[in-house]
């Protein structure tokens, strides 16, 4: 039941990692085939949830010269992180649509930066405006949990907009984010 076009690619989230232990950590989702590394960063407004920022990103970037960062940036004003986040070595800034008074710009931002531009969506956000976007970004991204918050139950549910984004773009590189486990991953 896969919705992958050409190879999927697995991208875990270090959210519920020891991170005491972080750099540890990471080398053994690495170990263990995991194509990219997914970090999850919140602010305590856009999600009520607060994790790291980019002196964490940077670290992990001098540790990791050669694998793929990806920031998921669950926060009010993605903008604002930018600078930050290309600074600390991150490949792809992914922003949530709710949050950016003009996607757009954002995108653009995220480009001049250096970085590639991924964008995502709550459950309850239609998928059509992230549509719209997805010819300008590298990752479009559907939220399978309420974001904020790890260990959540898969929404099967929100696969219908994984579909209309395939459909729609082909070519797209077409994220799932929440819940994903060996006995969910079939549907993602």
């Amino acid at each position: 039941m896969g919705y992958c076009k050409g190879r999927c690619m697995i991208g875990p989230s270090i959210l519920n990692s020891d991170l005491s232990r972080l750099a540890e950590e990471c080398q053994r989702l690495l170990d263990a085939g995991a194509d990219y590394l997914h970090l999850d960063v919140m602010d305590g407004h856009f999600v009520p949830n607060l994790t790291f920022g980019a002196p964490v990103v940077a670290c992990l970037r001098s540790k990791f010269p050669g694998v793929t960062l990806e920031v998921h940036m669950m926060v009010s004003d993605p903008d604002q992180w930018i600078p930050d986040m290309a600074s600390a070595g991150a490949d792809i800034y992914t922003f949530h649509l709710e949050a950016s008074s003009d996607p757009p710009a954002t995108i653009q931002r995220i480009k001049d930066a250096g970085m590639k531009a991924g964008c995502g969506i709550k459950p309850n956000t239609p998928v059509e405006p992230l549509s719209d976007l997805a010819g300008s970004l590298e990752v479009s991204l559907v939220m399978t949990v309420e974001p904020g918050f790890g260990g959540q139950k898969f929404m099967v549910d929100m696969m219908p907009k994984v579909e209309y984004l395939r459909k729609e773009h082909p070519d797209s590189n077409i994220e799932v984010d929440g819940g994903l486990s060996p006995a969910t991953i079939e549907h993602a």
